[in-house]
């Protein structure tokens, strides 16, 4: 598709996931791979209300370099607290991006992210989530956590640590079986040694939760068929939603199957007809595919309901681009730029602005 903005990084799963370069592919969604470069050190000057200065799940995950699946991990169990919703769209300030930036820390040196809720979960009474606040303040010494207070290093449960040491490696890491009535098994690989886990679901409540993070842990993993097959098991056990469609859809589109995300980006939509995100996301899919003009209907739609979605206004000036609509497209790219001017995109924005 002309047009498209290449990802030369070669960096794989979980740190390459940015609206989302699949194995192969020249760029992703033809619009959104692009190298972020983003200075964490001051909150950028002259923020604003709104969604001014605010960043989506997917400009959270580019800028952290991070799968988007872990965004929403850390989402879902409170680690990071979207400053506004807007139905299923999600944003963050900058103080949340630094929480998030600390939290990839943990990810980069190795551990999952159910290791990084279980480890948090002791060094604050609030738990993950309050941890997660103090982010700044966790040291990491190979696998074990431990969290500054008054000058003292604290481990889990107020332990006082007088000296770190590594964890057992992780080949000494055994199997985990979760007791959950269909079976999804999925094998990893972690150094020498493979790690299977087996889900068995039988009607627990925590059935649904568990496989979700689950599969969030394979995606970031980079294994997105046994990610997809968690998901599907979530949608077998419990009846059917708009989120876990839509994740399955990332899933398939990541996985390089775009046939298969276009039916379920569907389905998410026609679960939810303001399941914006679903809808911006199967316009890029449309686009990918090179049905233009139905792209075009999805990503107006969006806007129609959200004019302040900064990504879908990205989306469309990339579609317009395609058709060869410079005015349509620059307008949508200055748009674009006036909402979310911090964007890890805004630099090509600009670029093709100038250009």
């Amino acid at each position: 598709m002309p047009g498209k903005v290449t990802d030369d990084r070669s960096t794989t799963p979980p740190h390459s996931t940015r609206r989302r370069p699949r194995p192969g592919a020249a760029a992703s969604r033809g619009h959104r791979s692009v190298e972020p470069q983003l200075a964490f050190e001051a909150e950028p000057a002259g923020s604003e209300a709104g969604v001014h200065r605010l960043y989506t799940v997917a400009m959270m995950a580019d800028v952290l370099a991070v799968p988007v699946a872990a965004v929403r991990h850390w989402c879902r169990g409170g680690l990071l607290e979207p400053t506004r919703r807007a139905g299923a769209l999600e944003w963050f300030d900058f103080q949340q991006l630094v929480v998030g930036r600390q939290l990839a820390r943990l990810m980069a040196g190795g551990l999952s992210l159910r290791e990084i809720d279980a480890k948090l979960a002791g060094l604050a009474p609030g738990g993950a989530p309050e941890a997660a606040r103090e982010a700044g303040r966790i040291v990491a010494d190979g696998r074990r956590l431990s969290i500054r207070r008054d000058n003292r290093l604290v481990g889990a449960g107020g332990q006082l640590q007088l000296g770190f040491y590594a964890d057992l490696p992780a080949q000494h890491h055994q199997t985990r079986v979760m007791p959950l009535a269909t079976t999804a098994t999925a094998l990893r690989s972690e150094g020498p040694t493979d790690i299977e886990v087996t889900v068995d679901t039988a009607g627990d409540p925590e059935t649904a939760a568990e496989l979700l993070d689950l599969a969030a842990d394979l995606e970031a993993a980079g294994e997105y068929t046994e990610a997809a097959e968690a998901l599907r098991a979530v949608l077998q056990a419990d009846r059917p939603t708009a989120q876990v469609a839509f994740m399955l859809a990332e899933l398939l589109y990541r996985a390089g199957d775009l046939t298969a995300a276009r039916e379920r980006y569907y389905a998410a939509v026609e679960l939810d007809a303001d399941h914006l995100e679903a809808r911006a996301s199967l316009g890029c899919v449309l686009a990918e595919l090179g049905e233009h003009e139905l792209a075009l209907a999805a990503l107006e739609g969006v806007l129609r309901q959200q004019p302040d979605y900064a990504d879908a206004h990205w989306h469309t000036a990339g579609v317009l681009r395609d058709l060869g609509r410079t005015p349509d497209e620059q307008r949508h790219l200055r748009l674009f730029l006036s909402l979310a001017p911090a964007s890890p995109w805004a630099k090509i924005a600009r670029e093709r602005l100038d250009g």
